[in-house]
């Protein structure tokens, strides 16, 4: 935790919330690389539990060590009630995993690899048929059912994989950066279904490197460097931001960072359209009468006025000291554009 954030950043569930998934300090060394470095989770049922972070900031590994892919150096994991990895085989019966990369097989349809992925996971041919056919019809793909894997688009691959991931119908589903390549109104579509699947009573932890995506889960995660470094769900977060937002209108944006970049208070400078989000640490002086105040000294005209925080600022205060960003960078992605390179 963060000096300059405090216990703000982090908002614990209610004593009585029932739980899919309990870590504590687990950590997962690869030589002297602390992939995850004494994570704590608590993650409810039958929500979207959401991973935020940079590449390498350990959501991947974590996936795998909750789904039992992955053996923890250090810490317990409990999913579903079962210990993991010692129980990893159980809990494959219950849990679907959906990879970054599309895994299924390019070489067949889309009614063969669910009709072979309904053998893998041992359903009665009698029970396998109808899942079939509701899957192609939830997922939209009944008029693609005799069309190759190779030949479909990245938004209607998302949605097979999806359909496979879900056929035996797990209690846990794990997403890994599930639509990185996907159109937007596929990424929409695809949130709606996982949306559709919370409500059925699936538990569903997903890791993302997008802030819309981030936004719409019911509880998050920000990882950074391996550590856990923010957690809550996403209007806490922004709603209890230890930190002031001010947006400046100008002509010449360049003169306006310029004035700005010196001011001790300010951590993050970043251009959203024709305005500038400014992240300040709080003072004695209103931060819209600082901003202001240091604008006209160095002789810029603009308009200044408080925002509200998003998500992205929440990100950008979390990661800040871990990642040694320096004071006046854009030090994260605009809303919808990824975090990481």
């Amino acid at each position: 935790m963060h000096a300059d954030t405090g216990t703000a950043l982090f908002h614990p569930l209610a004593g009585d919330v029932p739980l899919a998934i309990v870590a504590r300090g687990v950590r997962r060394l690869f030589g002297d690389v602390r992939a995850v470095d004494g994570i704590d989770l608590h993650i409810p049922r039958c929500q979207i539990y959401g991973f935020l972070g940079p590449n390498g900031a350990g959501k991947s590994t974590m996936l795998r060590m909750l789904c039992g892919l992955l053996r923890p150096s250090a810490g317990s994991i409990r999913v579903l009630g079962l210990e993991v990895p010692r129980q990893a085989e159980l809990l494959r019966r219950r849990i679907g995993y959906m990879t970054q990369k599309f895994s299924l097989w390019d070489d067949l349809t889309v009614g063969e690899n669910l009709a072979f992925m309904a053998r893998i996971f041992t359903l009665p041919s009698a029970e396998a048929s109808p899942r079939i056919e509701a899957a192609l019809a939830e997922y939209h793909l009944t008029p693609l059912r005799d069309r190759l894997a190779a030949a479909m688009s990245g938004g209607q691959r998302q949605r097979l994989a999806l359909a496979a991931a879900t056929l035996h119908r797990p209690e846990l589903l794990l997403l890994d950066e599930p639509t990185s390549a996907v159109d937007p109104q596929s990424r929409r579509d695809f949130w709606e279904s996982l949306f559709a699947l919370a409500d059925r009573g699936t538990t569903l932890l997903v890791s993302t490197h997008y802030m819309d995506e981030a936004e719409r889960c019911h509880r998050l995660a920000i990882l950074d460097g391996g550590r856990l470094v923010a957690e809550g769900a996403p209007e806490a977060l922004t709603r209890h931001l230890p930190f002031h937002v001010v947006e400046v209108a100008a002509n010449d944006m360049t003169r306006v960072r310029g004035a700005l970049q010196a001011l001790p208070a300010v951590r993050s400078l970043a251009q959203i359209g024709t305005h500038l989000h400014v992240l300040l640490v709080p003072t004695g002086i209103a931060p819209d009468t600082r901003v202001r105040d240091a604008l006209s000294t160095a002789g810029v005209d603009a308009e200044v006025q408080v925002a509200r925080a998003n998500l992205e600022d929440v990100f950008v205060a979390a990661t800040l000291r871990s990642t040694g960003r320096s004071t006046g960078q854009s030090t994260g992605p605009s809303t919808g554009l990824p975090v990481g390179s």
